[in-house]
């Protein structure tokens, strides 16, 4: 599973966001668009994006709050493009979280160059924070570095939530995550809070990976509390 890395583009001026999506797409990235920073932080919870290209100056809230707001509850890489040239104000958005700052105008060289080396960063933190780049157990494996599920050696297809939800598990396998964490993690601070978005990403989970979604042998639910994924050291 072969998934395009998605890159949330949240800018208030048109012709700036049609340059940088012709140029990601270019790239075969998978781009999402925000105008506002309502918009964008409601897709950055329910988007699950690889990285966010940020404007500091949207029509509706200072960017500097919309870091802060994410940083809450995600490390995802923040990226910010702004016109805004004084130090401080450079040292204020990296103090408040993000990852980097190009101002404008810039090269699309110079574009690519930074989201590359965010994306890298990212993956090295994810896979030092984990120890290791692979997940077993029984006939499943899950190659966290290739974006690769298998079982019984057949490559299983998910979708970005799906595939979020699948390796969050497989990371803390072993301990029960609970819904409210799991769909924080997932989704943020704006998820349903009656967990019917996680139960139906569960169901489309199970049947595509279970031989039988009412038995389940490598997601257990612990009614009431959450989810558990079968301990790769005690099979």
């Amino acid at each position: 599973m072969n998934l395009k890395q998605e890159i949330l583009l949240i800018e208030d001026e048109r012709n700036i966001c049609n340059f940088i999506m012709t140029t990601l797409r270019t790239q075969d990235y998978k781009v999402t668009f925000a105008g506002t920073a309502a918009s964008g932080l409601s897709l950055a919870a329910s988007g699950c994006p690889d990285l966010i290209l940020l404007d500091l100056g949207l029509p509706d809230m200072d960017g500097l709050d919309v870091i802060r707001n994410i940083r809450e509850w995600s490390n995802l890489p923040i990226i910010v493009i702004s016109a805004r040239t004084q130090e401080q104000e450079k040292v204020d958005a990296l103090d408040a979280g993000a990852d980097d700052y190009i101002t404008k105008p810039f090269g699309t060289s110079e574009l690519m160059a930074r989201i590359r080396t965010a994306l890298r960063r990212s993956a090295l933190n994810n896979m030092s924070a984990f120890a290791e780049n692979r997940y077993e157990a029984a006939n499943l494996i899950i190659d966290y570095e290739k974006h690769i599920v298998t079982v019984d050696g057949k490559i299983i297809h998910f979708t970005q939530i799906e595939y979020k939800i699948l390796t969050f598990l497989a990371r803390n396998a072993g301990k029960v995550i609970t819904y409210d964490t799991l769909i924080t993690h997932v989704w943020g601070p704006f998820a349903d809070s009656n967990n019917r978005i996680l139960r139906v990403n569960m169901a489309n989970i199970r049947r595509k990976m279970e031989k039988n979604p009412a038995d389940p042998q490598y997601i257990f639910t612990e009614i009431g509390i959450g989810y558990r994924m079968i301990d790769n050291e005690n099979l």
